[in-house]
């Protein structure tokens, strides 16, 4: 009975000590949750400023005509090579990946070739491109900050021709134009710097046909001619932008 005595008033008094041992214990740290990770969205809206530079090469065959509009019969084809430097002014506006945008561009160019007249032997023909213009809507779609984009629209171009003999060199007869059509493109264009971008585009502008009087130094008449046009176009490019700064989505 003694044992037992014993034995009960030794759990009461383990049983009185342990909400008193737990008090003792040290309070658990509080750990702060880490922060959310945050990703960098370049953002490709606003407005952008820009140079560009690169080569070029036109497409012409010129046929000849009487005055009245009679075929007489092709003179043949060259294409006019050369390089253009040039710049460019644009808005874009951003909706989730896709990019829409506006952009004129001018150039001043240096695009000349030539070939010998096949119905006038005597004849060489030249032509050159001294400038061009595109007027292009724009859509494309964005990997953060890199961009891919189609664009499409009017286009101008300044043409000059001449005649002279061959051999010898000598200036028979002159014309000039500024020629309208269409452009399609597309590029490729990365941020390098919150903005920054630089990218590399193709153009290929047709204008069709147009029918030009040539005339001498004395603005004589000489002879007509109906010349074909297709310009293709690879650039390089730099742009500015602002109104669009690299924003943060978590």
């Amino acid at each position: 009975m003694k044992k037992i005595l014993l034995g009960a008033l030794g759990a009461i008094a383990l049983s009185l000590s342990a909400p008193a041992s737990a008090a003792d214990l040290a309070a658990r740290p509080y750990a702060k949750a880490p922060p959310p990770m945050i990703a960098a969205i370049y953002d490709w809206s606003g407005f952008y400023i820009g140079l560009n530079g690169g080569g070029g090469s036109a497409h012409k065959c010129w046929d000849n005509y009487t005055f009245a509009g009679a075929l007489v019969g092709g003179e043949g084809c060259h294409n006019a090579t050369g390089g253009t430097v040039g710049g460019q002014l644009g808005y874009r506006v951003q909706s989730g990946s896709w990019v829409f945008g506006v952009e004129g561009q001018g150039n001043w160019a240096d695009f000349s070739g030539s070939n010998t007249s096949v119905l006038f032997p005597a004849q060489l023909n030249r032509s050159r491109i001294d400038a061009f213009g595109l007027v292009t809507g724009q859509i494309g779609y964005a990997w953060n900050n890199v961009l891919a984009y189609v664009k499409g629209g009017a286009a101008v171009v300044g043409d000059k021709y001449d005649i002279f003999t061959t051999p010898g060199g000598v200036l028979i007869a002159s014309a000039r134009e500024t020629r309208w059509g269409g452009t399609v493109g597309a590029g490729l264009e990365v941020g390098f710097a919150p903005n920054w971008s630089v990218g590399v585009e193709y153009n290929h502008i047709f204008t069709g046909n147009s029918t030009l009087t040539f005339n001498n130094a004395a603005a004589v008449a000489v002879q007509s001619d109906r010349i074909s046009q297709d310009v293709d176009l690879g650039l390089i490019r730099v742009n500015y932008r602002w109104g669009g700064p690299i924003i943060a989505k978590y």
